[in-house]
Order: C-alpha cells, then sequence, then structure tokens
C-alpha cells in the first residue's frame, strides 16, 4: 500500500476529503466561472491591480487542485513537489544550442541538462562518448528528432508504424512528406509483427524508419522490440537498411525497474528513444528527453555563430527550467524510489482492474501496464468529471503516482452507480467491448466475463 510523505501528502489527502464533499451546484459554479471569458480578459491600459489578480490566481489553482484530484484518464503525476527551486523562477534560463557545447547565453542550466541526459543513457545501456541528446518540450518534439533523423539516415526510407501509435506519429508522417505504412495491432495495442513482415517484404526496395511504441497511448500495449528486430532479419534487412525510433512517453522510464519487462537498450539495433518528462516523473510544465546515438547527429547539426553553439535541436529556445526540474525529482527520488513507485502503480492498476471486473464492468490491464482499459462511460458528464480519456467504446484510467486507493474506490462507486442508472430499464445494454479488449474482458450481454483471468 501506498506510504504518506510528510505534510505534503496529509495536505493532498485533506483536499481529497474536500474534494469529494463537492456539491453538484459547487461543481456547476465552478466552471461557470473559469468559463466566463470576461474575468480573464486583458482589457486594462494602467494594468490591474494585484488584489484581483492574486484573487484570481487563488480561485484558479483551487480550481486545479479539485481536478487534479480526479484526473485518472491522462498520464500526468500530479504528486510533486518543487518549491525549493523557487528562487529560479525570477531567472529567464534558455538552453538555446547544444547542451554539451554550451551556448553564448550565459542564463542557461546545460549542466543540469547534461546530468538529466547521462541518467538516461545510463538506463538505456549507451555509453557517454557515444550518445547524443537533449531535453524536449514533451514526447511530440522527441518523435519528430528521433524520426528526423531516421530520414536523414535513410532519407528514401519508408516509415512503419502501428494503428495504435500516438497522434503525432502521423502527423510527423505529414510534416515530413514521408511514405507511411500503417500496421495492424493486436488486441493488446503491440504491433502485430506478422503483417509488419508482410508490409517489409512489399516494400523490399526501400529502407525502413520503424516506430515502436513503449506502451501505446490508449492501452498500455508495448511492441515487442526483440521481436520485430528478428522480424526484419527475417526480411532480410542489413543494419544500415533500417532505423528504429522507440516512443517511450510514458513506459520507456518505468519498465527497467521491472524484472522480465521488455528491455530497452542501445546494445540492440536501435536508433532513438524519447520519453515525456511530465509524465511518470512529474513536472509543472511539459517536457522530455530524447538520446540518439552521436554518430547520426553531425548530418543535422549546423554551427551558429548568434548562440556560439551546434544546432541540432528541433527548437531554438528551449526552456531552461525544465531540465533542472527532472534533475532535482531523479536525485530526490533514487533508483530505490523510482522501482517503488513503479510497482506501487502497477500494484494499484490491478487493483483498479479486479475492483471493474467484481462489479461486472469489462476491463483489461495488459502486463507491465499501469493503463486500465474498460468500457466507455455513457454519460460525457461523469467522463469530464474523472477527466477520462476515451476512444469509440473504450475509456482508460492511467494509474499514476498521485492516484490513491481512496479515489479509485470513490471512482468505482460512482461508476457502478451510474451504470444503474443507465441501464436499469433494460433499453440500453452495456457495450460491447470484445473487438476492443478481447471477448474475456467484456461484460456485454453476449461475452460476459471470464472467470478465469
Amino acid at each position: 500500500m501506498e506510504s504518506v510523505e510528510g505534510n505534503n501528502s496529509a495536505v493532498k489527502v485533506a483536499f481529497i476529503h474536500d474534494a469529494n464533499k463537492l456539491s453538484r451546484e459547487e461543481e456547476r459554479h465552478e466552471n461557470v466561472d473559469e468559463n466566463n471569458s470576461d474575468r480573464f480578459a486583458i482589457t486594462q491600459y494602467i494594468g490591474e491591480t494585484d488584489t484581483h489578480s492574486d484573487a484570481l490566481i487563488t480561485r484558479y489553482a483551487h480550481t486545479l487542485t479539485n481536478y487534479s484530484l480526479r484526473n485518472l484518464g491522462y498520464p500526468i503525476n500530479q504528486d510533486f513537489n518543487y518549491e525549493a527551486l523557487a528562487p529560479l523562477l525570477q531567472f529567464h534560463l534558455n538552453n538555446a544550442g547544444d547542451p554539451f557545447l554550451g551556448s553564448g547565453l550565459s542564463l542557461n542550466s546545460m549542466k543540469f541538462e547534461v546530468s538529466v541526459l547521462d541518467w538516461f543513457a545510463k538506463l538505456w545501456e549507451i555509453e557517454k562518448n557515444e550518445y547524443w541528446g537533449y531535453v524536449t518540450t514533451g514526447g511530440t518534439e522527441g518523435n519528430l528528432h528521433g524520426i528526423l533523423v531516421g530520414r536523414e539516415q535513410l532519407p528514401d526510407g519508408i516509415l512503419y508504424t502501428s494503428e495504435d501509435s500516438h497522434y503525432s506519429i502521423f502527423k510527423i508522417a505529414r510534416m515530413y512528406r514521408m511514405q507511411c505504412v500503417k500496421v495492424a495491432s493486436l488486441i493488446s495495442g503491440e504491433i502485430d509483427c506478422a503483417q509488419l513482415e508482410t508490409s517489409l517484404l512489399a516494400n523490399k526496395n526501400k529502407p525502413a524508419i520503424i516506430n515502436l511504441n513503449i506502451g501505446t497511448t490508449l492501452k498500455g500495449g508495448i511492441d515487442d522490440l526483440d521481436l520485430v528486430i528478428k522480424t526484419i532479419d527475417k526480411c532480410g534487412f542489413t543494419n544500415d537498411q533500417f532505423y528504429i525510433h522507440c516512443d517511450g512517453a510514458l513506459f520507456g522510464i518505468m519498465l527497467p525497474f521491472m524484472k522480465q519487462a521488455l528491455r530497452i537498450s542501445f546494445k540492440k539495433p536501435i536508433g532513438s528513444v524519447t520519453i515525456s518528462g511530465h509524465k511518470f516523473l512529474g513536472c509543472p510544465s511539459p517536457c522530455g528527453v530524447l538520446i540518439t546515438r552521436l554518430k547520426y547527429i553531425n548530418a543535422l547539426s549546423r554551427d551558429v555563430d548568434y548562440i556560439a553553439s551546434r544546432d541540432a535541436t528541433i527548437t531554438g529556445s528551449r526552456c531552461g527550467h525544465a531540465p533542472v526540474f527532472l534533475w532535482y525529482a531523479l536525485k530526490k527520488k533514487g533508483l530505490t524510489g523510482l522501482e517503488n513507485e513503479v510497482h506501487n502503480c502497477i500494484f494499484k492498476a490491478r487493483y483498479l482492474l479486479n475492483q471493474l471486473r467484481r462489479a461486472g464492468i469489462g476491463a483489461m490491464l495488459n502486463e507491465y501496464s499501469n493503463i486500465v482499459v474498460f468500457e466507455r462511460p455513457l454519460d460525457d458528464n461523469f467522463t469530464r468529471k474523472w477527466t477520462l480519456a476515451s476512444n469509440k467504446n473504450i475509456a482508460h484510467v492511467v494509474v499514476m503516482k498521485h492516484v490513491t486507493i481512496e479515489m479509485l474506490d470513490t471512482f468505482v462507486r460512482e461508476f457502478v452507480q451510474e451504470r444503474y442508472v443507465w441501464y436499469k430499464d433494460g433499453q440500453v445494454q452495456p457495450l460491447c467491448i470484445a473487438k476492443d479488449v478481447g471477448s474475456r474482458n467484456c461484460a456485454c450481454s453476449i461475452h460476459k466475463l471470464s472467470s478465469n483471468y
């Protein structure tokens, strides 16, 4: 079970209690007030009083607190405390340029950034003198860079990715005007290597740039890196004919702390890995990490006199605070702390799965995943209240560190109550989600739930 970490956790428990007492009327008023754009309009010529602005920010912070305590559907860890870094907010920190070469702008945090990059390089097993990377704005920028590196190495390469891939991958294919082959996924969400093989053989005359999902967005399906490499080899592609980018947005930092899980390693023929820093670690603003092989960077980098550095990143000016946040989180948690957090999230995800299934609600949880998939609630208000992410007939909960057993119990209890209202007259039946999660995980009138799970 979870441990209580000092006053910060005590305050959060109190907030949970307060949030659970919010009436529907209070929630309605809160939403109306937040949607009143006049309160946020910047219309004064002489500036507004601090009292007015402070009151607005205070109320906004209260609203965010209540929202965060019901944030179940998106992979954003809300359990962090960076108050010790507050003195840095009085400085503009800009990491424009190559973090390993420094910059003409002295107000940067590149030393912190390199420390963070070294940590991830060690995690993914690549030597310091063989890798290059930087702290990005998030997973999408990491994907932009990783696939760009692949495209620069293999200009006429075809991009292969599963249908369950993050939407940014398909956007990147359009931006780079790359031919993109969408490969079918298994029920778990992972790429279907049998179809990948068929697609590779059909395009054997062109190199392959393959995006692998180290945890798909909706189902948490993990593409089998080792099987993909075997498939590529079976199709006759040599090492200079393919490039593998690993999108590890959430799981890229989690899997190394789970025994028997897929091993993400540059000792295997992969070209790049990216993660989102704000997801598992937690950060006030979106950020991420991209690691690739140093030998690839010269092809896309240029020296820029203005910043007295090398330009090899997607963006020019880069947030200098994000690397410090990540550095602080990694230093404070340590390897043992991270391992405990990973296993705690997995434990709570399995708990939620069992609670849903005991209540007769169809649900699925992949191995090594903290993403629980279930039938989509019929009421959009319920979906919004718990900030659930949904797609067609299914929705999911991503069990992050800030998610407590109490939150999960409340969610399941309210879900069961709402389902009774939706289905009590028999005119509407629970959704069939067998196509999405498999018949054994579906609770519709046809499939029921498998008793052997």
